[in-house]
């Protein structure tokens, strides 16, 4: 009888750094992040962390030295190889800040590769704070052990966007109303298609719901989904969790036992 594999030995702090990894590389931290080390988390020199960069995998690393504004690390071992993520993006029109930061980061849980702003007619947010967002998704992203972190784009108007979409990415388009078969029936049918490894996007209008020339406009893309999400109107971040989840449970990853479970 095949052996189960041994569950990885969990590490409390995982850090994303841009900086190749190989086994003796020492790499530095910026003020921000060796004040997090040293005075958030009171790690000491000869700690041990992981890191990542979203090309080299996850390695082991030691806190080599930690200093007020300063830190070096240490790459030791690889604990993970690199391995191929879903090509999956999220398109939403920007909403207020708390509930933005929420979707971010659950957007990022849920596996998603590109996050896009998309600015519609009846968007209530005129400016987006992309440098914020990309640090919430660095964060979610040490969080949650996944080995990359989702590129944030920045905004776009959604007319622009249709007129450049590629023919290839399937689009989940998440309509409050209208002619819009179930979700989870759609997703059934792509997923007994085969198209769980083709690109997809979930696209997630403002709370006013889109535009009619915004709609006509979806419905001339090739691989355009509508689908709606049930009888009640969800608020915009719900339903980009309610949507992304979805789509994991029925062409994504979520196949997968959890590590250490013997199977992938």
């Amino acid at each position: 009888m095949a052996r189960e594999p041994m569950a990885r030995e969990k590490v409390a702090t995982r850090l994303h750094v841009e900086e190749t990894l190989v086994a003796g590389q020492v790499v530095g931290l910026d003020h921000g992040r060796a004040h997090f080390l040293r005075t958030v988390l009171r790690l000491q020199v000869g700690a041990q962390v992981a890191l990542f960069n979203g090309r080299d995998g996850e390695w082991s690393a030691e806190l080599e030295g930690l200093g007020k504004g300063w830190a070096s690390l240490v790459v030791g071992q690889q604990r993970r190889p690199q391995a191929a993520e879903a090509d999956l993006w999220l398109v939403f029109a920007p909403i207020k800040r708390g509930r933005i930061d929420f979707l971010i980061e659950k957007a990022t849980e849920l596996g998603c590769s590109e996050l896009h702003p998309a600015l519609t007619r009846f968007t209530a947010v005129d400016r987006v704070n992309t440098d914020r967002l990309a640090a919430n998704a660095k964060e979610a992203a040490e969080q949650c052990e996944r080995l990359s972190v989702p590129t944030v784009a920045p905004p776009r108007d959604l007319g622009k966007m249709i007129d450049a979409w590629p023919e290839e990415r399937h689009l989940l388009i998440c309509a409050e109303r209208g002619e819009a078969v179930p979700i989870g029936e759609a997703l059934a049918e792509a997923s007994e298609a085969g198209l769980g490894t083709h690109p997809w996007a979930v696209l997630i209008g403002p709370e006013g719901g889109f535009a009619e020339h915004e709609l006509t406009a979806l419905t001339r893309l090739p691989r355009a989904h509508f689908v709606g999400l049930g009888p009640r109107i969800l608020r915009a971040d719900t339903a980009g969790v309610a949507a992304l989840t979805c789509w994991q449970a029925w062409l994504g990853d979520w196949h997968r036992r959890p590590p250490g479970r013997g199977s992938t």
